[in-house]
């Protein structure tokens, strides 16, 4: 990819983006993969983050490391590594564009439900429940693996469980880590790294961890409310996006 000013521009953002939400505001990383396909093609940006992820993983399991749900962790990274191998297996054959739909169709449906729910009342929470659980774990780390995108799937899981702000954004930093290194040998093998870009990475890898630092102080700030009123509008735009990104053009 041609280092042009839009290109670091884009580049930058994007890594920030990849940090705040290691630092535990809602999903926002999300953004970052759309963000980079207006200069390059969706995988090369995939790959491009990879790095960046795991570096910014680092300081995230560090802040996070007493603030977890140990039970959703069991539950959903045996399943997300179900679904980045699945995914890894059907490289050759997988439509990126279907996935993204699927997923901003389902995220768009549970965001709806919240909304019914909050206009009918409040609900009890909802238990940690396995097979729940390995279905959508299983869907998140296949779409992590293809996108960077199983944000909505895991939240779609765990939002009903109403955790603690701190325990909810610790979950997710620690579960998408261990999917993120878990991401790297099939990136290996589908040969999508080079030294060029691992380079890139490097220079982007700073401005991460600063995002990472930015995104726990606003996480420890936010009232609970508005934190998950974030989280589900975080969801609502980003199933938007991944709607608008899969759509067939005609």
């Amino acid at each position: 990819m041609p280092e042009t000013l839009l290109f670091w521009i884009t580049a930058t953002v994007a890594a920030f983006f990849v940090g705040a939400t290691k630092g535990g505001l809602p999903a926002v990383a999300m953004l970052s993969v759309p963000l980079l396909s207006l200069v390059m093609s969706p995988l090369e940006g995939a790959a491009l983050l990879l790095p960046v992820y795991i570096v910014s993983d680092i300081y995230g399991l560090w802040i996070y490391r007493r603030s977890f749900s140990r039970r959703n962790l069991y539950i959903l990274f045996p399943a997300g590594l179900i679904g980045i191998v699945a995914a890894w297996l059907l490289a050759g054959w997988t439509d990126d564009d279907a996935v993204r739909l699927a997923v901003g169709i389902v995220g768009l449906g549970f965001v709806a439900m919240r909304m019914w729910t909050r206009i009918r009342g409040a609900s009890e929470p909802h238990p940690a429940r396995v097979p729940q659980g390995l279905f959508w774990g299983a869907i998140s780390g296949f779409t992590s693996f293809v996108a960077h995108a199983g944000g909505p799937a895991f939240q779609i899981y765990v939002i009903p469980q109403q955790l603690p702000k701190m325990v909810f954004a610790g979950t997710s930093t620690i579960l998408f880590a261990l999917l993120n290194l878990a991401k790297v040998p099939p990136y290996i093998a589908l040969d999508l790294f080079d030294v060029h870009q691992l380079r890139q990475a490097a220079i982007l890898t700073p401005i991460a961890v600063f995002g990472a630092w930015i995104g726990y102080r606003i996480t420890q700030i936010l009232p609970e409310r508005l934190f998950f009123f974030a989280v589900e509008a975080a969801l609502l735009v980003l199933s938007l996006l991944l709607i608008r990104a899969g759509w067939p053009m005609g």
